[in-house]
């Protein structure tokens, strides 16, 4: 009982206090008090409902004045069906689209043939005009089992929130772990619509979709981007459930990557909602911004790809026109992975790949001809005497990694050819007091999301930088010294003969290629190339072809060791947006191949041997493939 009263009184009836008198939303609390049937409480006649007829047939009536008896049952029949051998999540992408786009309804204006029009579930544009119920205490029942829910949040009769509450001295997670997956298992239609999953103990607070792991579970702890921050349950309730935020969210803040081939439901961060509305205001402004939208600088690890998809489908979906963005990178691989992100997503459709521009002439004809998107290296932007272009559209750059892509000859030549373009540049990377170059294109900061909040937030793992030339000075070995020690004194040279010595025998084929100086080489050279990895491809250089062999062997077994690292790394990070992108590093340094290309010589068989290798495999290599194309090939690995 104790615990039923902490639980109900003390976080529950707050919780409830806060939507109802702060917020706007109705509250039912229904447990044993409500009754079912059309005029009953809820209008429920029977305990597995979790849509609300009631409210969903008023709001499509109030939302769609033109709809009919026949095209209502329809709309309501569409919206509630399912197919039962989806998995649960394909169901809730499936719903979410309906609720987000509305519902094609036959059209039966004369004349209309077999024609649909669009009946809207919610309007986005007028929060205040959708109905908010939050119940408490709701009774559920599955297949085989039933369940009381704590609170479940519903816009037009759609339950869109669920709550999960524990006593004030429960772990959080414990509503996760004993509650939330169970509910999926014996009431899974509950979550068919579902939006946002909260879990809290009125202290600490968690939100996060369906399909997520705990660990990705974050917190909202901002109203403002300037706030310091609370986790506790009232300012999550305050920042997702004010009904305007809601409706936001709902409408623009929530993603279905299908990346990696597998759906992963991605909800946008505290900092990614608070930063992006401050370049869709900026957007917004955009006629007093001389084209400078800012610079939108979110810490490395942050999620910054995804707030751009955000940014972009924001601007679709709640401004008038047809603008073309144009997503701005400096490397290959970033252009490949951001415009397959932007399709994964679903902003796109089609292969990335066709939405890329192959050449500088390529860019500017897809420029004029308006399309919704344009990928394309800055280096693109190669003809210094392109005309000027200046559409009755607007051309949106976004520049990824601003610092690097806004200066140079390539910027001004993009500067030249769009000067009514609006330019917003996206970084990681704080700019210096005295760059006035990223200034002048993008101008001011925008939204700032700095490193030491994001480990604060946990949204991003603490970096630590160690100096890899310190590491390398260790080269001068006492092993070394010893023995070159030990030559001069068995020689019993002169002072100026041992210096002689002492730098001839440091040029000694066998000390440049000691195991431990190869060794020291190869382990920083995989740090190095895989906190690099979207740079593109790597070549060696190595001082003999023993060498190339020996390097082979080492760097492959420090490269497994990374991989091995990464996995580890990913099965214990509690990002979810970190995870898609580590994911990402993941398959490439599973997918990057290493090649050893040396010159043919005689007796090499043998040569190769007397070191202890086997030359064979790479030779085989080099005679049956052509190597030199495949390196060429950026989509080779």
């Amino acid at each position: 009982m104790a615990h039923d009263y902490s639980e109900n009184i003390l976080v529950q009836e707050s919780a409830g206090h806060l939507l109802h008198d702060e917020l706007g939303w109705d509250v039912v609390f229904a447990y044993n008090q409500e009754k079912l049937g059309l005029d009953g409480t809820l209008g429920r006649t029977s305990y597995r409902d979790v849509v609300l007829v009631r409210y969903l047939e008023q709001a499509l009536r109030r939302l769609n004045p033109w709809i009919s008896e026949t095209q209502l049952t329809e709309a309501m029949s569409k919206l509630m069906a399912y197919n039962a051998t989806n998995s649960l999540l394909q169901i809730n992408e499936d719903k979410f689209a309906l609720i987000r786009d509305g519902i094609e309804v036959t059209d039966a204006r004369p004349g209309s043939g077999n024609s649909t029009i669009t009946a809207r579930l919610i309007d986005f544009d007028n929060p205040e005009n959708n109905h908010f119920l939050a119940v408490k205490e709701m009774k559920i029942h599955g297949s085989l089992y039933r369940r009381r829910t704590d609170i479940v949040g519903f816009v037009n009769g759609i339950p869109l929130l669920f709550v999960e509450l524990k006593a004030t001295n429960v772990d959080v997670k414990n509503a996760y772990d004993n509650n939330y997956t169970d509910y999926l298992d014996t009431i899974p239609q509950l979550f068919h619509y579902n939006a946002f999953l909260m879990l809290s103990n009125g202290y600490e607070a968690k939100i996060g979709t369906l399909g997520s792991k705990y660990e990705f579970f974050h917190e909202w702890k901002r109203l403002k981007e300037e706030d310091e921050g609370n986790v506790e349950l009232e300012t999550m309730l305050r920042g997702v459930c004010n009904k305007r935020t809601f409706i936001d969210l709902l409408e623009n803040f929530i993603l279905f990557d299908h990346s990696e081939g597998r759906i992963t439901k991605i909800l946008s961060r505290n900092h990614q909602y608070l930063g992006v509305n401050r370049a869709i205001e900026a957007y917004k402004n955009r006629q007093f911004m001389n084209g400078k939208l800012g610079v939108f600088w979110h810490t490395q690890g942050s999620g910054k790809s995804y707030s751009m998809v955000f940014f972009a489908r924001k601007i679709n979906r709640k401004f008038q026109g047809s603008p073309t963005f144009v997503v701005l990178t400096d490397r290959e691989e970033l252009n490949r992975q951001i415009s397959e992100l932007f399709v994964n997503c679903g902003l796109i459709s089609g292969e990335a790949k066709n939405f890329v521009a192959s050449s500088g002439a390529n860019l500017i004809k897809r420029i004029k001809g308006n399309p919704p998107f344009i990928f394309t290296l800055i280096h693109k932007f190669n003809d210094p005497k392109a005309e000027p272009f200046t559409p009755d559209y607007d051309v949106i750059l976004m520049s990824d990694e601003a610092h690097r892509t806004q200066n140079g000859v390539y910027a001004d030549n993009m500067m030249r050819l769009l000067p009514t373009a609006h330019r917003i540049g996206f970084t990681g990377t704080p700019i210096f007091n005295d760059d006035n170059i990223t200034k002048r294109t993008f101008g001011d900061y925008i939204s700032i999301y700095d490193f030491k909040r994001a480990v604060d937030d946990h949204a991003t793992v603490p970096l630590f930088y160690e100096n890899r030339g310190e590491k390398l000075k260790d080269l001068k070995s006492d092993a070394i010294n010893e023995r070159i020690l030990a030559a001069i004194q068995a020689a019993d040279l002169d002072p100026s003969q041992e210096e002689k010595v002492e730098r001839e025998f440091a040029k000694e084929i066998h000390l440049l290629l000691s195991e431990k100086r190869l060794r020291m080489i190869a382990r920083d050279f995989v740090n190095h190339y895989t906190d690099l990895w979207t740079s593109g491809k790597a070549m060696m250089v190595c001082l003999n072809r023993i060498a190339c062999v020996m390097m082979y062997d080492y760097v492959q077994e420090y490269w497994q060791e990374a991989i091995a690292a990464l996995e580890y790394e990913i099965a214990h990070n509690h990002n979810q947006q970190e995870v898609q992108e580590l994911t990402h590093k993941l398959s490439w340094m599973k997918e990057t191949e290493m090649a050893v290309v040396i010159s043919q010589e005689q007796n090499e068989i043998q040569y190769f041997q007397k070191w202890g290798k086997d030359i064979k495999p790479h030779r085989d290599k080099l005679e049956n493939r052509e190597l030199d194309k495949e390196y060429k090939d950026r989509n080779n690995p």
